[in-house]
């Protein structure tokens, strides 16, 4: 068995939410911890992940033709509002109505 080590190794990187990083700090304060890194390492302490199970909606490629001028109007709104254009095309797939509207 290998020997554990309490003392951390190299940083580990990875993106987060600032809504999480927000509630790193609330919780570092609160628990009188001089970093974030000792809350998150209590965290990763503290938390069951077996019973774990994350919400994951299966992903899958796929390829689609649009106009040029869809392309280039995607690619300035996911400048504008730093999000991908995967993201912006779930948007518009989700507000889509699965049957078009009645016409009166």
């Amino acid at each position: 068995m290998a020997k554990s080590s309490r003392k951390p190794s190299a940083p580990l990187t990875f993106d987060l939410p600032e809504s999480l990083i927000a509630r790193i700090e609330t919780c570092r304060r609160g628990h009188g911890f001089k970093t974030a890194s000792e809350v998150v390492r209590t965290a990763i302490a503290g938390y069951d992940f077996e019973t774990c199970q994350p919400d994951r909606d299966p992903h899958r490629q796929i390829s689609v033709r649009i106009t040029p001028s869809q392309r280039a109007m995607l690619k300035r709104y996911s400048r504008q509002k730093d999000a991908s254009v995967g993201e912006l095309l779930r948007f518009a797939l989700e507000a889509m109505p699965a049957k078009p509207k009645k016409k009166k």
